[in-house]
C-alpha cells in the first residue's frame, strides 16, 4: 500500500491576510495593507538573494581573471630569466587569488544559507502556486552595440582629464626599463587613449618649437602603438602583453628594430605636417580677424583699397595732403575719380567733412 506524505502541506500559510480583523478599520483596507506589507517583506528577501548572487558572480569573474594573469606570469617565469619585478608582481597576484578564493567561499556560504532559509518560509496565497516552465526562444543574432563617435570622444575626454599627468610622465621616459616599470605600476595606461593623447601632445610640442621633446614623446607613442598591435595579434588584453613587447624590443633583431624606427620616422613626419597645417590655419584666421577689424563703413578693406589707388593718390594719403589728393583727382577722368573716391570713403581712408556732404 502506498503511503502518502502529507507533511509537505504543514507550512501552507494561506489565511495570512484575512486572519485579523478590527471593528475600527475597514476590513478590505486592512487586508490590502497586510498583503502589501507581506509583499514588501518578500521583495526585500528576494533582493538580498539577487545581491548575493551578483556579488558571488562578480567575485568568481575577478578570480578567473586573476588566475589567468597568474598562469601567464608563471609561464613567463618558466620561459625567461628570473626578474625581481616580475617575482614581486607574481607574489602580488598570488595574494590576490588567495583573497578572492576566500571571498568566493564566503559568498557561496551566505548564498546557501539564504536558500535554506527560503525553503523554510511558509507558503502563502502568492507562492503556493507558480509557473513551472516558461521559455521563449528567438533565433536572432545578438546585436553588438558599437560606440558612436560622440561616445568615443566623451570616453577619451574623461580619460584624459583623469590621467593626463601620468600619460605625460610616461611620454618623457627614455629607458626601456623605466617605461616597463611605469606601466607595471599603472597598467590602466596601456590603452588606445594613451596612444592618441601622446600624438596630440607631439603636435602641441612641435607647434611650440620644442622639437627634441616632440621626438621623445613620439618614441613613446610608437611604443604604446606597438603594444596595442601586439595585443591585437595575440588576441589578448594589452595589459597582459606589454612585458612581452619590452622583452622583444630589448633583444630585437635588425628587422624588428628597423620596423620600429621606420614607424617612428613616419609619425614624426606626420606630426610636423599637422603642426605646420595648424599654424597656417591659425595665421589665416588671425589675418581674417584683423581684416574684419579694418573694414570701413562701406565694408571695404582700407589696405586693399590703398593698394589699388593710383600712385599720386597713394602719395597724397602717405603725406596726408588734401590739396595733393585734389590735384590727383583732377588729373583723372570724372568717372574714374568718383570711383576711387567712393572706395576711399567706403573703406574709411577718406572721411568727408560735413560741408562736403552738404555740397
Amino acid at each position: 500500500m502506498t503511503v502518502i506524505d502529507y507533511g509537505v502541506w504543514d507550512h501552507i500559510y494561506v489565511s495570512d491576510d484575512e486572519d485579523v480583523t478590527s471593528p475600527f478599520v475597514d476590513t478590505p483596507s486592512l487586508f490590502r495593507m497586510r498583503h502589501r506589507a507581506r509583499l514588501d517583506k518578500m521583495t526585500k528577501f528576494q533582493q538580498r538573494c539577487e545581491d548575493l548572487e551578483s556579488s558571488f558572480a562578480e567575485c568568481r569573474r575577478l578570480l578567473q581573471e586573476a588566475q589567468r594573469r597568474l598562469g601567464y606570469l608563471e609561464e613567463q617565469m618558466k620561459r625567461e630569466e628570473e626578474d625581481e619585478e616580475r617575482e614581486a608582481e607574481l607574489k602580488k597576484v598570488q595574494a590576490e587569488v588567495k583573497k578572492l578564493e576566500k571571498d568566493e567561499k564566503l559568498f557561496l556560504g551566505l548564498l546557501e544559507e539564504h536558500r535554506r532559509d527560503e525553503k523554510k518560509l511558509p507558503w502563502n496565497v502568492d507562492t503556493i502556486c507558480r509557473e513551472g516552465f516558461s521559455k521563449s526562444v528567438f533565433n536572432i543574432q545578438p546585436e553588438i552595440k558599437k560606440e558612436t563617435q560622440q561616445e568615443k570622444v566623451e570616453k577619451h575626454k574623461t580619460f584624459v582629464e583623469k590621467y593626463a599627468k601620468k600619460m605625460k610622465h610616461f611620454g618623457m621616459l627614455q629607458r626601456w626599463d623605466d617605461s616597463q616599470k611605469y606601466l607595471s605600476d599603472n597598467p590602466h595606461l596601456v590603452c588606445e587613449e594613451t596612444a592618441n593623447y601622446l600624438v596630440v601632445l607631439c603636435i602641441d610640442l612641435e607647434i611650440d618649437e620644442k622639437h627634441a621633446l616632440m621626438e621623445q614623446v613620439a618614441h613613446q607613442a610608437i611604443v604604446m602603438q606597438f603594444i596595442l598591435d601586439l595585443a591585437r595579434t595575440l588576441n589578448v588584453d594589452p595589459r597582459g602583453c606589454f612585458r612581452q613587447f619590452f622583452s622583444n624590443i630589448k633583444t630585437a633583431n635588425a628587422e624588428y628594430q628597423n620596423a620600429f624606427d621606420q614607424e617612428l620616422d613616419l609619425l614624426k613626419e606626420r606630426v610636423r605636417r599637422c603642426a605646420q597645417a595648424q599654424m597656417e590655419g591659425t595665421m589665416k584666421k588671425l589675418e581674417e580677424e584683423e581684416r574684419q577689424k579694418r573694414l570701413g563703413p562701406g565694408g571695404l578693406d582700407p589696405v586693399e583699397v590703398y593698394e589699388s589707388l593710383p600712385k599720386e593718390m597713394q602719395r597724397s594719403f602717405d603725406e596726408k595732403n588734401s590739396e595733393m589728393l585734389q590735384d590727383a583727382m583732377n588729373k583723372l577722368n570724372p568717372e574714374e575719380g568718383r570711383y576711387h573716391l567712393q572706395r576711399c570713403i567706403d573703406s574709411g581712408l577718406w572721411v568727408p567733412d560735413l560741408q562736403e556732404e552738404e555740397d
